[in-house]
C-alpha cells in the first residue's frame, strides 16, 4: 500500500492539543476556526504531497506544511513555507 494511504484511512484519527490549535492558528495566521478539519481538507487535496520520515509524517500542499505523529496521529504544527 501506498504510504500516503496510511494517513488519508486514518484520517479520522486525526487529533491535535490545545497548545497545537494555538500553535497552527498563530503559524498559519487562521482565524476562530475548527483547525482539525483543516488540516484534514488540505491533506484530502488533490494538490497534497505526503510523505513519511522517521515518526512523523509531513504533508505539504502550495505554502503550507503539517506534521503529524504517525503513531497517535496527532498534529504536531503546520507552518507556511
Amino acid at each position: 500500500m501506498n504510504n500516503s494511504k496510511v494517513l488519508i484511512n486514518n484520517i479520522e484519527n486525526l487529533h491535535t492539543t490545545e497548545l497545537g490549535i494555538k500553535r497552527i492558528r498563530k503559524n498559519l495566521e487562521l482565524p476562530d476556526i475548527n483547525v482539525v478539519n483543516f488540516c484534514k481538507n488540505i491533506i484530502l487535496g488533490n494538490n497534497c504531497k505526503i510523505w513519511k520520515q522517521g515518526k512523523n509524517w509531513y504533508c505539504k500542499t502550495y505554502n503550507i506544511i503539517i506534521t503529524i505523529n504517525s503513531y497517535s496521529y496527532t498534529i504536531i504544527t503546520a507552518h507556511k513555507t
